[in-house]
């Protein structure tokens, strides 16, 4: 079986519960990644650390999804999916509980970069399983669905652990994603059944059939390219107190706000992948470049900052569309391109944060985090560009030598 072929005879009912099942993963999975966005000053005056310093907790977690997500689709490659997703839902309840209990700054580094590894690992298994339950032309709104989960993280998770982190302590976020975490465990075991002719394929196997330009160019472009709304995103809870000069009480409706636009953009992202193919992922790097650059002149007035951090969030439409792209330039190495496409994601997401800090620590304010994401957003463009090139340069070779 492979991504692009349905091998069910499931209910729309049936498809449904898994859907949700393995979207309330991607709901602990969202909220756990982000909830330290919303904390940061809470973090940073518990801990005894810097903001900044804070930041590179989100850049230790990304880190481990960055090496989790090809080491655990390789070293899961042979297992069925969902014992392979069971197992990482586990793992990464273990992830965040330690997060929680962890007594410095040193360990809980050492936690965050734990509870990352399982993370592209889930997101990529759980899209092949999406995939799979419909027809080809239909993929895409598939893994938007699945993708959901992660989306409604930034809209209700987060607020939500924000606050619960300001009402009580930070370390009751990590609980709560813990709690999320175990509770999808259980969905999947119950809703997924076991497909016991589902073919799987040998590490080796996935190894050697991860090549071809295309595969590393939808890596390249998530990488870099969406590193910009990481930048915003991770001092924005910083940039509201210090540039904005509103309340914290206004830094989870901010946060709402922003989860909002990431749920529209991806519900956009799926839809418009499976109308425009990949020429969808250009219009969408266009777009992020043009927000961003006026994100710094709208975190002036709280309504005007809030609404560009809907735009800004509209980003969120690149996961399903780079995602499908994946899957249709991947091959044979279906499990390790789909893991390793959040891998690619939480290279931004590290490396969004580490260029905002850079920027910030040099004095250009915390409003300089939209133009160097617009920067990170143009170099995502310029590599979709030799993506593009590439391809419509093949193409015609390979039809002229049809014809041969």
């Amino acid at each position: 079986m492979t991504a692009q072929t349905p091998s069910h005879g499931f209910s729309k009912f049936k498809v449904l519960l898994i859907e949700f099942a393995l979207a309330m993963g991607g709901f602990g999975i969202g909220t756990g990644e982000f909830a330290i966005m919303g904390l940061m000053p809470n973090m940073s005056a518990d801990l005894g650390i810097t903001e900044p310093q804070v930041g590179h907790l989100i850049s230790a977690y990304a880190l481990g999804v960055v090496v989790g997500a090809p080491l655990l689709a390789i070293l899961g490659a042979r297992l069925f999916r969902r014992h392979l997703l069971i197992l990482l839902m586990a793992f990464y309840t273990l992830g965040n509980i330690a997060s929680a209990l962890a007594p410095t700054y040193e360990s809980l580094m050492i936690f965050r970069f734990i509870a990352g590894l399982p993370h592209g690992a889930y997101f990529g298994v759980a899209a092949l399983v999406a995939a799979s339950l419909v027809p080809a032309n239909q993929r895409a709104k598939a893994v938007s669905r699945v993708m959901m989960g992660l989306t409604l993280a930034l809209l209700i998770g987060n607020p939500l652990a924000t606050m619960l982190g300001q009402s009580l302590n930070w370390r009751y976020a990590y609980y709560f994603v813990s709690i999320v975490a175990a509770l999808t465990a259980i969905l999947v075991f119950f809703f997924l059944p076991l497909n016991r002719d589902e073919q799987r394929n040998s590490p080796l196997h996935e190894v050697r059939a991860f090549r071809g330009a295309q595969l590393w160019y939808a890596l390249a472009i998530g990488a870099v390219g969406f590193a910009g709304m990481f930048c915003v995103f991770s001092y924005l809870a910083p940039t509201l107190l210090n540039v904005t000069g509103v309340d914290e009480n206004w830094i989870p409706i901010a946060l709402a706000v922003f989860g909002l636009g990431g749920f529209v953009g991806n519900i956009l992202g799926g839809w418009l992948f499976d109308r425009l193919q990949f020429r969808s992922v250009g219009w969408l790097l266009i777009w992020s470049a043009g927000v961003l650059m006026i994100f710094p002149t709208a975190t002036a007035s709280i309504w005007t900052l809030l609404a560009v951090c809907f735009m800004v969030a509209l980003m969120s439409a690149l996961g399903p569309a780079l995602q499908t792209r994946l899957m249709d330039v991947a091959d044979e190495a279906q499990t390790l391109a789909a893991a390793s496409h959040h891998a690619a994601f939480n290279v931004a997401n590290a490396l969004g944060p580490w260029l905002g800090g850079l920027a910030i620590t040099a004095g250009l304010g915390w409003q300089s985090t939209g133009y160097v994401g617009a920067g990170a957003a143009v170099a995502g463009l310029m590599i979709f560009l030799m993506a593009w090139r590439q391809e419509n340069s093949v193409a015609p070779v390979a039809a002229e030598a049809g014809d041969a």
